[in-house]
């Protein structure tokens, strides 16, 4: 399958176990090739028929060397863990069982890192940001971190996914699934009516969601104004409807900074028979997907703020403004289009905003945004501070997915 292995290898006889012609499998390379003979493998697994259901998930598993199996280290180390948060780990942090905090993901979500809240406040809104705290559970250098560690982050795939943690950690003890006991990680903000965040805290939480709501379900309730939907959430409707409110402001600010907004379209695969792709449906981007992601990066720019202050070292996200050369082209491209970026050899994020709020109603709109995204580096993990170009951000940093992403276990250890 691999384009970068140009030479056929021969497998013996006696190496090709129960493997049949025309089948997918792996082989282990037990003789190296000559200038004379190619090399020499041996049917390692057979992975199963050329087209058959799921294989091409398979392949990439391998083909990208995809830990599957948890090491019998990890899996000792899991074995005590019950299934509920025991009654000695709930102690000494702050009771949040009665806040109505929330999950709002993907109808096939099935790990919840994040619940919010938000009430209003004489100047503004108090908005909660309750994390998983998974720094609880896994504690540094043990052999569960070590996993982590090396697997870096959760891959998705259609229907299946590869979790950084057991599931009996990813599912279960560090999922803020609905009507039981979680420890969080809590960041607190009070903001103004402007849509700044004028303070915050960070406090270890005992948290209960009051439910776990799908972003079209948020979508009925506060832009449909859906009668049985809103009947059906009762006494949440409410703090959804300040959610919204403070969603507003934040998305106003985050215009008038010059935040970058690419217009991407994300696709979601649907299966057919025998798990054949039948379709690939776009995604459709609702105010309650933008309100999360609103509220995520309020929390990680309190987050940033809060480590540098406290001269804490820490990984920041960081995303660094185009370089002249790759300004140079784009400007030539654009030339071409009659269009300009402006701003000099230092562009601002605004002057991105501009051009792209200029090109929407043109058909070559995607092409423009294609070449003006290449334009720009791809963002990182950086500990030394550059800031986030793309959301007009000095400070910001991942602090609200630990479950999936290792960095934001470091910062919640920070």
């Amino acid at each position: 399958d691999s384009k970068r292995i140009t030479q056929d290898i021969s497998i013996a006889s006696d190496g090709q176990g129960n493997a049949r012609q025309g089948q997918i499998v792996t082989v282990d390379i037990i003789e190296q090739p000559s200038f004379q003979s190619r090399p020499i493998g041996k049917v390692a697994e057979v992975l199963g028929d050329h087209m058959a259901p799921g294989m091409e998930i398979d392949i990439a598993i391998r083909s990208h060397a995809l830990p599957l199996a948890w090491p019998q280290a990890v899996q000792d180390e899991i074995a005590t863990l019950k299934p509920e948060v025991s009654e000695a780990a709930k102690q000494g942090r702050e009771d949040l069982r009665k806040v109505p905090l929330v999950t709002i993901d993907g109808v096939d979500s099935r790990d919840f890192d994040d619940a919010v809240f938000c009430e209003r406040k004489a100047k503004g809104w108090r908005l909660l940001v309750a994390i998983a705290d998974v720094a609880h559970y896994v504690e540094p250098d043990t052999a569960l971190d070590r996993e982590a560690f090396a697997r870096g982050n959760s891959v998705y795939f259609p229907e299946r996914v590869i979790p950084m943690l057991p599931e009996i950690l990813s599912n279960g003890l560090c999922s803020l699934n609905p009507q039981v006991d979680r420890l969080c990680m809590v960041c607190e903000m009070y903001i103004s009516e402007d849509g700044r965040i004028t303070r915050s805290r960070f406090l270890e939480g005992l948290m209960r969601s009051h439910a776990r709501l799908t972003y079209d379900q948020v979508a009925k309730v506060l832009v449909e104004r859906d009668p049985a939907e809103r009947k059906k959430l009762g006494e949440l409707v409410p703090h959804l409807e300040e959610l919204h409110n403070l969603y507003k402001v934040l998305r106003k600010e985050r215009t008038k900074r010059g935040a970058i907004d690419f217009e991407t379209t994300e696709t979601r695969i649907v299966f057919g028979v025998d798990r054949k792709i039948e379709r690939i449906v776009p995604v459709v981007r609702n105010d309650a997907h933008m309100l999360i992601e609103e509220c995520m990066i309020a929390a990680n720019v309190a987050t940033a703020r809060f480590l540098a202050k406290s001269k804490m070292p820490t990984l920041y996200r960081v995303h660094a403004g185009p370089k002249v050369e790759k300004l140079t082209a784009l400007r030539e491209f654009l030339k071409e289009l009659g269009l300009s970026l402006r701003g000099g050899d230092q562009p601002e994020p605004g002057h991105y905003a501009e051009l792209l709020s200029k090109i929407q109603i043109r058909p070559d709109a995607h092409l423009i945004q294609t070449v003006m995204l290449r334009s720009l580096a791809q963002a990182r993990y950086n500990p030394e501070n550059v800031g986030h170009f793309g959301l007009a951000l000095d400070q910001y940093l991942h602090f609200t997915s630990p479950i999936r992403r290792y960095p934001d276990l470091l910062i919640h250890r920070a």
